[in-house]
């Protein structure tokens, strides 16, 4: 059953976080201090909704350079062996991804930044407060709309000029978190 984002309200700061990329390197936060911007997106193998935009995510960041980018795994590799780190690199492989992607063995930095489904993407500008939030684009597994990544590319273009994103901004729809345990996260 699909679930959609939670609609963080703009201008929430975004959660530090240090956690270690696939080939064990700790990636923190204030890494990317000089970036105009921040995108951290929450993704994982396993998941269709997924699986479903990841080699056009690949295309459309590599239209930014100067955006920084972060992916970011928080399921619970042991009841979802595929989300688990040499599944992840074949991912990042087969979908053309060349941001570091994230770790977040103890599930606290997918809390932090209320992350709810796969995918989630959280766009901060230069002074990392939450400028977007939302989905790729319109299309779904199954929808029959093709995958553009329209929305986040939109998204992208206005913050990187210094602009707001206008609202409404549509939620996200994915995969459930797996999270380790329900009880505790809202």
């Amino acid at each position: 059953m699909a679930v959609t984002s939670e609609m963080v309200p703009l201008g929430t700061p975004a959660p530090d976080f240090a956690l270690t990329d696939l080939a064990g390197q700790v990636v923190r936060r204030d890494d990317f201090a000089e970036a105009p911007a921040l995108l951290v997106a929450f993704v994982c193998n396993h998941c269709p909704y997924v699986q479903h935009i990841e080699t056009v995510l690949g295309t459309v960041i590599a239209d930014f350079p100067s955006l920084a980018v972060v992916g970011i795994c928080t399921n619970d590799a042991d009841a979802y062996p595929d989300d688990a780190p040499a599944k992840l690199a074949e991912q990042a492989q087969r979908a053309g991804w060349r941001f570091p992607y994230l770790v977040d063995s103890t599930q606290q930095v997918g809390r932090a930044y209320q992350a709810v489904c796969t995918p989630d993407f959280f766009l901060y500008g230069a002074d990392r407060t939450l400028a977007y939030r939302g989905a790729f684009d319109d299309s779904t597994p199954g929808n029959g709309k093709p995958v553009t990544g329209a929305a986040l590319r939109y998204a992208i273009e206005a913050v990187l000029a210094g602009a707001a994103v206008p609202e409404p901004h549509q939620p996200s729809m994915g995969c459930s978190i797996k999270w380790r345990s329900e009880a505790g996260h809202r």
